[in-house]
């Protein structure tokens, strides 16, 4: 079962529930991926790997926009983005651990043969590519930035 049928099967369970949180987050979800599927130059089609970039960045928009909620001293619209950010999240493959991720961009730092800050390009555009899914350009960025700096 595809990610989109997915997401329309659990739309309709959400209902049943009464879900109102999951409901909000799934229908989001869907609205992307069918405008995604709709999009000029696509095929018609929206395949997984696609569908998982668009749930890597509602769910990063939904952490970025409770940030700027708690700034403003809004507590309870933050909670809920993260409540429906969690919900997302359930769509995604496990994030690697700080350790992986680690031992993940150590290897990469050996195969480009990166020797210090300068090198930070080579690293970061080999590394987002093999970690797409598994790891958040932030955490990637931070970590290889550390690494290099040893």
């Amino acid at each position: 079962m595809s990610l989109f049928e997915q997401v329309s099967e659990d739309i309709k369970k959400a209902m049943l529930a009464k879900d109102k949180v999951a409901l909000d987050a799934l229908r989001g979800i869907k609205k992307e991926f069918l405008e995604a599927k709709t999009a000029k130059g696509g095929d018609g089609e929206l395949h997984d790997d696609r569908a998982l970039q668009i749930l890597q960045k509602l769910v990063k928009q939904r952490k970025e926009s409770a940030e700027m909620y708690a700034a403003a001293n809004r507590p309870e619209l933050a909670d809920e983005e993260m409540a429906q950010c969690k919900i997302i999240e359930r769509y995604l493959p496990a994030m690697l651990s700080e350790e992986e991720l680690e031992e993940v961009l150590k290897g990469i730092i050996a195969q480009v043969g990166a020797a210090g800050p300068q090198d930070m390009g080579k690293v970061m555009g080999v590394a987002t590519k093999q970690l797409a899914g598994k790891a958040e350009g932030k955490a990637i960025n931070m970590k290889v930035r550390e690494l290099l700096n040893k």
